[in-house]
Formats: C-alpha cells, sequence, structure tokens
C-alpha cells in the first residue's frame, strides 16, 4: 500500500505573503472550509490570484484547482488578474441600471477605452461591474476606490476618473 503525503507543499517562494497565506491556512487546520478565507489573504497579499496562488491554496488545502477556480471565479471579490490603481466598479442592479448604471458603465469604458472587467494599459483604472451592492436606495451606486457613492451622475463619475487618469503615478 502506498502511503500518500499529507504535509503542505512548500511556498512558491520566499515573499512575505506566502507566509501569510500559509498561516491563515494553519489557524483553520488546513481544512477545505478555509478555502475562502485562504484566497482573501493571497488576494490582500498579492493583489489578485493568479494560477500559482491557486495552485499552492489547492494542494494545501487538499482540494482540486478546479474547486479552487470555481470559487475565485464565483465570487465577485476576488480578481484573476492585477488590478489598477484605482477602481470603479459600477452596480448593475436593477434600481441602479434602471436610474442610469448602464448609462455611467458606457461613458467610462468609451472614456477609458476599456471594457468591464479590465484594467487600462497604464494601470491607472480598473473598470468593475457588480450584480448588486445592496444600496439600491442610493441608486445608481458605485464603489470608487472602496467608497461607495450613491446617487451618482455621469458626469461627476468622467470628473473622478478623468482625475485619476491625469494624475502621475
Amino acid at each position: 500500500m502506498k502511503s500518500i503525503n499529507l504535509a503542505p507543499p512548500p511556498p512558491p517562494s520566499a515573499h512575505r505573503g506566502w507566509k501569510l497565506v500559509d498561516a491563515t491556512m494553519r489557524r483553520h487546520g488546513r481544512e477545505p472550509y478555509a478555502l475562502i478565507e485562504a484566497l482573501h489573504t493571497a488576494q490582500s497579499s498579492f493583489g489578485y490570484l493568479d494560477k500559482e496562488a491557486m495552485t499552492y491554496v489547492a494542494h494545501s488545502l487538499h482540494v482540486p484547482l478546479s474547486q479552487v477556480y470555481g470559487v475565485a471565479t464565483f465570487y465577485h471579490f476576488f480578481n484573476l488578474k492585477p488590478q489598477g490603481k484605482h477602481t470603479c466598479v459600477v452596480c448593475m442592479g436593477t434600481a441602479c441600471y434602471i436610474k442610469g448604471g448602464q448609462q455611467i458603465l458606457e461613458a467610462v469604458e468609451h472614456t477609458c477605452q476599456v471594457k468591464a472587467g479590465e484594467t487600462t494599459p497604464d494601470g491607472k483604472v480598473s473598470l468593475l461591474t457588480a450584480r448588486c451592492l445592496g444600496s439600491c436606495g442610493l441608486a445608481p451606486a458605485l464603489v470608487m476606490d472602496g467608497e461607495v457613492m450613491g446617487k451618482q451622475e455621469k458626469e461627476a463619475v468622467l470628473a473622478k476618473v478623468e482625475e485619476w487618469r491625469s494624475h502621475e503615478s
């Protein structure tokens, strides 16, 4: 009978972020239920979830890579690509859509020359959408650099995006 090695794999590199990810998984006994928490820590450490991070978490928690990828793509707060310095998340829930969310999204896409889910080539702005922010009374709502902003008008959003784009970084 062949023995199974249940020891966790070594981290992919000496980067400090791997120690944080490993500590998170260790704190939860390296059980599969720690998957979302481990992915949160990896994203916080590296800015997004790449194949290397997902593979390490999958091997460490003894879950299939397909399950890790499924979780990472199901939840909107996980990013599989590097994000821009600034983020603009446009709510596309029913209330926000009806009150102008779609027009705001299209205007930002046109101004930045990107589609939702993309980052400008200069890395300054990521444009994202959310199914619902749960702020229907503030429609149309956006999250700009982590701040929920309600009752937004296209012109104000475009002015903020232009401000982001014009600053050297």
